[in-house]
């Protein structure tokens, strides 16, 4: 991978507006249907300025998009993301999640869309973006492991298991709400994983989440 180049203010700002502005191309069009002419022609960039902020070209460029699409989505969870102790925080996290995608104008998650595009054309570029994902199930297992260590969670639960059906669901329910261009899917999806991580919590907690 070629070096980042160490940028001004300027600079800084100037690859910004690239990234925000390529990362609603290849929303729209994926990252295939997306030349690097096109985003030269949609933010006003020569070729030279382009490859000065991406030295790898494409690839550098969908690293970015990925990192900026990650932070959009992680933010629009926070603070519920990092407090999923409780099942109150739970409870606003998949609020949160309803209200996230419900504003955006493409209803998929674009990084998961991104990793399975990049799978057939580059599955090296497709397992950076990928990491992403991990680490947002790594927030839901975090969580998940608070719980079981305060006794909300039975003792034979396993955190890693339990996150990874529910983002599972989260996953597959932004497949479909993608294909219907409805929440209610995804509403669905994340109400089906609370309702089964509800059922491995201990007595006592379940009763104070009702």
């Amino acid at each position: 991978m070629p070096p980042v180049p160490t940028l001004t203010t300027k600079g800084t700002a100037t690859r910004a507006r690239i990234v925000e502005a390529a990362a609603d191309l290849v929303l729209a069009r994926g990252v295939g249907g997306t030349s690097l002419n096109d985003i030269r022609a949609g933010t006003g960039t020569s070729k030279s300025q382009l490859f000065h902020y991406f030295p790898g070209g494409k690839s550098d460029l969908v690293r970015a998009l990925a990192d900026l699409q990650t932070e959009r989505v992680l933010n629009a969870q926070r603070p519920f993301l990092e407090t999923l102790d409780t099942w109150e925080a739970w409870d606003g996290w998949r609020n949160a999640v309803v209200a996230h995608y419900s504003s955006q104008p493409s209803w998929g998650c674009p990084i998961g869309a991104m990793t399975s595009e990049l799978l057939g054309s580059d599955p090296v570029l497709a397992a950076e973006v990928a990491e992403h994902m991990d680490s947002w199930r790594g927030y839901l297992q975090a969580g998940l492991t608070r719980m079981l260590a305060a006794g909300r969670l039975r003792a034979d639960s396993d955190p890693e298991t339990l996150a990874l059906a529910t983002f599972a669901s989260l996953q597959g329910g932004l497949l479909l709400a993608q294909s219907m261009q409805s929440a209610k899917p995804l509403e669905a999806a994340l109400d089906a994983a609370l309702t089964a991580l509800r059922s491995a919590a201990t007595p006592t907690s379940s009763r104070s989440a009702s």
